[in-house]
C-alpha cells in the first residue's frame, strides 16, 4: 500500500511537468490504474452469516468464538436480538459500537399503519402472535395503551422516547464489558409490554427503529482483521427496512452458518427450511460454502442414551461425541443431497469434508465433560482463518500481478524517447477486437440456452401446482387471521415468529426455481468453470486476444515485453470485472421471477389487507384464491418468464 501511495505521488509529479498529450494521457491512465490498486485490501471484508431462527444460540456461539463471554445478550425469557448485528476487528485500540437508526418519518407512518391494522380491537380471534408483536412495538414507541389508539390520534402523539436526531448512536469504550454495558439495551428487544421506567428500558423501548448495530473489536488472535461476522435474526422482520437489510445480509455473505440447537436439529424441521433460504445464497447472493451448525451439543440424557443405544458402561463424554458422530453423518449425508439437486456436482461445497458442525459453548466456558478442542469452537475458528488466508491471498497476488506489469512498462518508458508514439491507442487491433467482441455476444447468447427450456417447464409446473400451493398457504387450522393480514400488507412477503418465514410470492415461483436451479447455478458460478458457464465464454475470449496481443505486440512494438504484459493484464482486468458484474446482477435476475409475481398481485394483496369485520379471516383467504386464480388466467407465470429472459438480455 506504501509502495503504490509513493508512486501514485511520482506520477502526479510527472504530468506537471508533461506537455505532450499522448504521453500525458498515457501517464494519467497509469496513475488511474494504481490507483484503483491503493484501497487497503482488507477494505473488502469476507462475510460470515449466523443464519437461525430465535432461540438458535447464534449469539451465544458467537460470544465463544470471538472468546468473550456474554458480550452479546444471549436469548433469555424476556429479550433476544432484535437488529442484525455486525462484528469485525480493527487495529483501533478501542471498542466500538455503532447503533443505525431508521428516522425517516414518511418510512415510519407507512410502518406504523400496518401495525395499527394488526392490533385491529374490532377483530375477535385467537391469533395473538404478530397482534402482540404489533402491540409491543406501537407501545415501545408511543407509550403503555398507545395500541388502542387509532392510526391519526398515533400521528398526533409524540413518542415517549426522546428520538436521536442523528441516524447513528456511537460508543467507544476502552473494554469490551463496558462497550457491552452500553450496547445490549440496544440490541435487545422485549417480548410483553409491561411499566418498565428504568435507564435500560427506555433503551430497550428503540428497538422498533434500529436498523442494526455494527461492532469493531480492537486486534484479536482468534478473528482475522478483514473478516466480519453477521448475526442475522430470525427469518427476517415485520419492518421492511430490516427484512430488506436481512436479505441484503444473507445475500452478501461468503459463507453461511445454518445455526439449530441439537434438539431442534433432532424433532424439527426448521432448519431444513434455514437451510433451502441459505442456499438460495448460492444462486442469487456471494455465497460460496454452507455449513450446519448444531449448538448445545453437550445436552444428552445419559440414562434414555444407555437404555436406547443398549450400553449400560458408557460414560457422558464418550456418549455425547458418539452421538454427535452419528448426528453428523446422518445430517451430512442430507445436506449434501439438497446440495447436489441444486448445485453443479463438482461444486466446491458439494465435496467438502465438513458440513455439519456440533459445538457446545457452555462446555467452551466451563469444560465440565468436554475439552475446548471436542466442543468445535476451535475447529470453527481454524475453518475461518484458512478460508480468509485462501482469499486474502488470492486478491493480494492479483493486486501485486497488477501494479508489476505497470511498474515494469512505466520502467521500459524511462528511456525511450519515443514515448509518445508508443503511448498512442493502436488501430490495428480495432477490427479484430470489435469481431471478438461480436462472438462474445453469441457466446453468452448460447450460454443462456440451457436456462429456456427448464424456465418454460417451470412455467407450465407452476399453473399445474398453484392451487395446491395456495392451499398450503391459506388454510391453517388456528392462529393464523392477522398474519395472513401481515402477508398482505407486506406484499405477499412476511416474517412470522409462529409461521416463520412465508412468501407467497416464492412459494408460487418455486415449481420454476426447482427446475432452473441446476442450469442457473451452472451459468453463473464464478469460482470454477465447465463447459456452459459464463466464465467460460469470458476465458475463451480473454485467452483468443491475448493470443492476438501477443503475435502482433511481439512483431510491430517496440519494447515489447514490457507492453505486451501489460495488455495482457488489462485483458484479464476487464475479464475480471465482468465477473464482479455478473456476481452483482445474479440476485437481480434470480429473484426477477418472485418480482414480476409479487407486482402481479399487489392489488390482490391491497385488497385482502383491507377486508375487516365478520368472517375476515375467511374472505381474506377467498381474495386471495380468487386474486391468484385470474393472475394466473391472466398470465401471470409467463410474464415471469419474460422478466427473467429480459434480464439475461440486460446482462449480455
Amino acid at each position: 500500500k506504501n509502495v503504490l501511495d509513493t508512486s501514485s505521488r511520482k506520477l502526479t509529479q510527472i504530468l506537471s511537468v508533461l506537455s505532450q498529450p499522448g504521453v500525458r494521457d498515457g501517464i494519467q491512465y497509469l496513475r488511474n490504474r494504481l490507483a484503483t490498486l491503493k484501497p487497503n485490501i482488507l477494505v473488502d471484508p469476507i462475510y460470515i452469516g449466523l443464519f437461525g431462527s430465535t432461540g438458535a444460540g447464534k449469539s451465544t456461539l458467537l460470544n465463544a468464538i470471538i472468546d468473550k463471554n456474554f458480550f452479546l445478550p444471549v436469548s433469555g425469557s424476556s429479550a433476544c436480538t432484535s437488529c442484525v448485528v455486525q462484528i469485525n476487528t480493527s487495529r483501533s485500540k478501542q471498542h466500538e459500537a455503532r447503533i443505525h437508526l431508521l428516522t425517516d418519518e414518511a418510512w415510519w407512518k407507512d410502518e406504523l399503519k400496518g401495525l395499527v391494522a394488526l392490533v385491529d380491537p374490532n377483530e375477535d380471534d385467537e391469533d395473538n402472535d404478530e397482534r402482540s408483536e404489533a402491540a409491543l412495538k406501537i407501545s415501545a414507541i408511543y407509550g403503555k395503551k398507545a395500541e388502542t389508539k387509532s392510526y391519526e390520534e398515533l400521528c398526533r402523539m409524540k413518542p415517549i422516547v426522546p428520538i436521536p436526531v442523528s441516524r447513528c448512536i456511537v460508543f467507544k469504550e476502552s473494554t469490551a464489558e463496558e462497550l457491552s454495558d452500553k450496547m445490549c439495551p440496544y440490541i435487545r428487544s422485549p417480548t410483553s409490554a409491561g411499566g418498565e421506567t428504568s435507564e435500560e428500558d427506555r433503551k430497550i423501548q428503540l428497538w422498533p427503529l434500529i436498523k442494526n448495530v455494527e461492532v469493531t473489536l480492537p486486534h484479536s488472535q482468534v478473528i482475522p482483521e478483514g473478516v466480519v461476522f453477521v448475526d442475522i435474526p430470525g427469518t427476517g422482520d415485520f419492518n421492511s427496512k430490516r427484512d430488506e437489510m436481512w436479505k441484503e445480509n444473507i445475500n452478501k455473505c461468503s459463507v453461511i452458518w445454518v445455526v439449530s440447537s441439537f434438539q431442534r436439529i433432532l424433532g424439527e424441521k426448521t432448519h431444513e427450511m434455514l437451510l433451502r433460504e441459505g442456499m438460495k445464497a448460492f444462486q442469487c447472493g456471494m455465497c460460496r460454502d454452507i455449513s450446519l451448525v448444531a449448538t448445545k451439543s453437550d445436552e444428552l440424557n445419559l440414562e434414555e442414551y444407555k437404555w436406547e443405544r443398549k450400553k449400560s458402561n458408557i460414560n457422558k463424554h464418550d456418549a455425547i461425541l458418539e452421538r454427535n458422530k452419528t448426528v453428523k453423518q446422518e445430517k451430512s449425508r442430507t445436506i449434501k443431497k439438497k446440495l447436489e439437486e441444486k448445485l453443479p456436482s463438482d461444486s466446491e461445497v458439494v465435496r467438502k469434508a465438513d458440513l455439519v458442525y456440533t459445538v457446545s459453548a457452555r462446555e467452551y466456558w466451563q469444560g465440565e465433560t468436554l475439552s475446548k478442542e471436542e466442543t468445535e469452537i476451535p475447529k470453527l475458528r481454524e475453518y475461518i482463518r484458512r478460508f480468509y488466508v485462501e482469499q486474502k491471498r488470492n486478491v493480494l497476488m492479483d493486486h501485486t500481478a497488477e501494479a508489476m506489469a505497470i511498474f515494469s512498462l512505466i520502467w521500459s518508458l524511462q528511456s525511450n524517447q519515443n514515448a509518445e508514439l508508443q503511448l498512442k491507442k493502436k488501430n490495428y487491433l480495432k477490427d479484430f477486437m470489435v469481431q471478438k467482441i461480436a462472438e462474445l455476444e453469441k457466446s453468452i447468447q448460447d450460454c443462456f440456452l440451457p436456462i429456456e427450456q427448464p424456465l418454460r417447464e417451470g412455467v407450465e409446473e407452476a399453473k399445474n401446482a398453484y392451487k395446491k400451493t395456495i392451499r398450503s398457504l391459506l388454510n391453517h387450522n388456528r392462529g393464523y387471521h392477522q398474519t395472513l393480514r401481515a402477508v398482505c400488507l407486506k406484499k405477499g412477503v412476511y416474517a412470522s415468529r409462529t409461521f416463520y418465514r412465508i412468501d407467497i410470492n416464492s412459494s408460487l415461483a418455486q415449481p420454476i426455481y426447482e427446475k432452473i436451479d441446476m442450469s442457473f447455478g451452472k451459468v453463473f458460478r464464478i469460482q470454477m468453470g465447465t463447459y456452459s458457464t459464463l466464465k467460460t465464454s469470458l476465458d475463451a475470449f480473454k485467452g483468443t486476444v491475448q493470443k492476438k496481443l501477443q503475435e502482433d505486440v511481439m512483431k510491430q512494438v517496440a519494447d515489447n515485453e514490457h507492453k505486451l504484459a501489460f495488455l495482457k493484464q488489462e485483458t484479464d482486468f476487464i475479464v475480471g470485472e465482468a465477473e464482479k458484474l455478473i456476481l452483482q446482477k445474479k440476485a437481480e435476475i434470480y429473484q426477477s421471477l418472485a418480482v414480476s409475481i409479487q407486482n402481479d398481485l399487489l392489488l390482490c394483496y391491497e385488497e385482502a389487507a383491507a377486508v375487516r369485520g365478520s368472517q375476515a379471516y375467511q374472505r381474506m383467504q377467498n381474495v386471495l384464491s380468487n386474486g391468484i386464480m385470474r393472475a394466473v388466467e391472466g398470465g401471470m407465470f409467463e410474464r415471469a418468464e419474460s422478466s427473467m429472459k429480459e434480464h439475461l438480455q440486460a446482462m449480455k
